[in-house]
């Protein structure tokens, strides 16, 4: 043990040996186990440093019990035996070792988290990482608060059937809700299940952050009108595939008008293509070879085999000139600053677009800027 008697005094080992006083014996338990971690040691002076440690796990001083699980609370040095007794122990020194030690297996967790004592069940859930076994344990038994800061833990490896587990038990809890609304991925079936049990806060962030099934924008659409709860516009962007998308809208007679030229607006130009490809029965490649025809006949004749309203083309026609130009001047057609300047662009030429649609455009052009200034935040 030279390396770790080289940081300690003859008085330190003393008093961790022989002192009567607790508060001595704890302040040197705690000196012994920090010199002992930061130590280079040999396999020698480990197996020393443990059987002291047993000792140590052994006093009849909480203090200095506890002094050694916060001390090495982290650290790879505690024994597993050792981990396991000092997780019987009283809260006070059981915690930390719960909340970080690496010597316990995912077996010895999901012990402790059946056991059901609930601050024990929290410590387990808020590890620096939780396995999937592990979690689904926690999904499963755990109390709520348990439950909350599992969902709340990013690191935390929760498979989409611990997600529904939660769901399933807590989904009448606004916070429980929240806290697994807010992790950073999400199965699709998970999102779909708590838009229907969010407060609208959560639920926009559900909806601006995860991907929605095409019948469920759909379906939440129907009840606030395209531009309340939902915005198909915005679903589209996030869509990996945008002929799908389209063809799942048309199959459900929400490819409009009305949502084609509000995507254009908006500079969606390869939602229009793929849209107006689903509604003319031709392909993406060659619906945008039209829709960019310089000449005056290529869109029309694309958006008349498409069956679009005849009163409805000049405003495309305005849209489209303007994303056009837009490209000429050398503009990144990509981001929140061009969809920004297009729509201001858009509007300024009185595209003769409905009512509703104008409404829906100017409400988009009022909170670009407060979204823009959060993204920049972000």
């Amino acid at each position: 043990m030279t390396a770790i008697r080289s940081r300690l005094t003859e008085a330190d080992v003393r008093r961790l040996v022989k002192s009567t006083d607790e508060d001595e014996r704890a302040a040197a338990a705690h000196k012994l186990c920090r010199s002992m971690d930061r130590g280079e040691l040999s396999p020698l002076d480990r197996e020393a440093a443990q059987k002291i440690l047993r000792l140590m796990a052994q006093d009849a001083a909480e203090m200095v019990r506890r002094a050694m699980a916060v001390t090495l609370k982290a650290s790879d040095l505690i024994p597993h035996d050792v981990a396991r007794q000092l997780a019987a122990d009283v809260d006070g020194v059981a915690l930390p070792m719960i909340g970080f030690s690496p010597a316990f297996t995912d077996e010895d967790l999901v012990e402790i988290v059946r056991a059901g004592s609930a601050v024990r069940q929290v410590a387990v859930a808020a590890r620096p990482f939780v396995s999937r076994d592990v979690a689904e344990a926690v999904a499963e038994v755990a109390c709520e608060e348990a439950v909350r800061t599992l969902a709340a833990n990013d690191d935390a490896d929760l498979s989409e059937r611990g997600l529904n587990r939660i769901v399933d038990r807590f989904g009448a809890s606004p916070d429980t809700v929240a806290a697994v609304a807010y992790r950073q991925a999400l199965p699709l079936s998970v999102t779909e299940r708590l838009i229907e049990l969010a407060s609208d806060a959560v639920r926009e962030h559900l909806i601006s952050r995860h991907s929605l099934a095409p019948e469920t924008a759909i379906r939440l659409a129907a009840h606030a009108r395209e531009r309340a709860t939902v915005d198909l516009i915005d679903q589209a962007e996030r869509e990996p595939d945008l002929a799908q998308f389209c063809a799942r809208l048309n199959a459900r007679k929400a490819l409009t008008a009305s949502l084609l030229l509000r995507g254009l607006a908006r500079g969606q130009m390869t939602f229009l293509e793929h849209g107006l490809a689903e509604l003319a029965g031709a392909t993406p490649a060659r619906a945008a070879l039209m829709v960019h025809d310089a000449g005056p006949l290529g869109l029309k004749a694309l958006y008349d085999r498409a069956g679009l309203p005849p009163r409805l083309f000049h405003a495309f026609r305005a849209g489209v000139d303007t994303f056009r130009g837009m490209q000429a001047e050398g503009s990144d057609t990509t981001g929140e600053d061009f969809r920004q300047r297009m729509l201001e662009r858009f509007l300024t030429q009185r595209p003769g677009a409905p009512r509703d649609d104008l409404a829906y455009l100017m409400e988009r052009l009022d909170r670009a800027p407060e979204t823009h200034q959060a993204a920049r935040a972000a």
